[in-house]
Parts: C-alpha cells; structure tokens; sequence
C-alpha cells in the first residue's frame, strides 16, 4: 500500500506531543503510481500547483539598532559563504550556510567555519518562503551577528537587519552594506516605523562594533 512509503518527520518537543507528518512528494509519486500515466500527470499536476501556491509566511521585524544586536550576538564574523543546502527541522525548512571566517569580531572561539541557517528554502520535497528571509551566495562575503540557540541552531539576528555585504567601493574601500528591509518593522514601543539602507566602510562598521562591545562591559 502507498500509506506504508509515507515518510515521518518528528517535530521538535517534549514527549508525548502530537508529531507531524508530511508526504515526501517525490519518492511517492515513484513508488506509488510509477506507470500509471494518467494518475500521475494529475498528481504531478497538483503538486505543482502547490507548490506555486505554498503558503508565503509573514514576518514583522522589530527594528535592533546596532548597539542592541552586537549585545544580543552570540558570535559576530566576517566570512565568506562555501556553500548551501536545505534541511527539514520539523515543519520547518532552513537552508542552511556553510561560511569560512575571515575575521572574528565577537565569540566563535577557535572555529573556522559555521553553519547558518536561514528560515525557508527546499528540502525534502518542500518549499517554503518566509518574507524578510535573506538570501546569501555562494563565494561572497558578509559581515553576520549571528545568535545560536540551546538546540545548537545559528541564525541571523533580525533576519536582514544583521547580515551585511562586503563590497569595493570605486575608491578601493571594503564597504559594508544592507539594503532596507521591505517588511513590516516596529520599534521597541510597537509603533511601526521605516527601516533604511545601510552604508559605510567596513572598517566604520567594526569601530562601531568593538565601541558597543566594550559599553558592554
């Protein structure tokens, strides 16, 4: 029976709550109906237009000045992006970074390189799109205050707001740069508020850091 090739995929959480359960989509179209043309391009037909249709989540950012992300970072670095893939963690898909460091601005300890994971992306048959999520590229380099979880998960502080890119500006400057984010932003009162590009020179930018981190202290 094809209800027997359907895969599990436990959601993260104390025993004894309710688990959830997807299809993965791929592997039971070609277990399942492998021959019967009909029925297949029907559900071929379908899944498609799921996946057109998947649901994109809304996000609302609370604007971090950068005093409050360099604090609230676990780890701040400048690295260069090595490469990508997608992963399931419950209902979730993440795709997940693989940086190098370049230079280490706060924490990391001794590691050379980080996974990052960044909510959305496809994995398992999955695609997921979560608004404000950034996308990162393979072989460019980003300055990222990252926070990692009691699970060991890596994220980006505020999405957008703590990944900026390293570029040359025409005089030869490395410049650090974030385009505005384009969601919904609030203050620390709620109150909505709009969020700006950001541009100055990277060596502007680790000033601001290592200020803030020894006000810190």
């Amino acid at each position: 029976m094809c209800l027997k090739r359907v895969s599990k995929l436990h959601s993260e959480g104390a025993p004894g709550r309710l688990k959830a359960f997807f299809i993965n989509a791929i592997n039971w179209i070609l277990k399942c109906f492998f021959g019967n043309a009909a029925v297949m391009r029907s559900l071929l037909i379908t899944l498609s237009l799921a996946s057109a249709l998947a649901p994109l989540r809304g996000t609302t950012l609370e604007r971090l000045p950068l005093v409050e992300m360099t604090q609230k970072s676990t780890a701040i670095v400048r690295a260069k992006v090595v490469g990508a893939s997608g992963v399931l963690r419950g209902a979730d898909v993440y795709t997940v970074y693989q940086i190098e460091i370049v230079e280490s601005w706060k924490g990391s300890g001794k590691s050379k390189s980080v996974e990052v994971a960044v909510p959305g992306g496809v994995a398992g048959g999955w695609r997921q799109m979560v608004a404000g999520a950034p996308s990162l590229h393979v072989g460019e380099q980003y300055v990222m205050f990252l926070w990692t979880s009691r699970s060991g998960l890596t994220q980006l502080i505020g999405l957008t707001q703590g990944l900026f890119s390293v570029e040359q500006s025409g005089a030869g400057d490395a410049m650090a740069m974030r385009a505005a984010a384009g969601e919904l932003m609030l203050d620390a009162s709620g109150h909505a508020v709009k969020d700006e590009a950001v541009s100055l020179k990277l060596s502007d930018l680790k000033a601001q850091v290592h200020r803030a981190l020894s006000e810190e202290k």
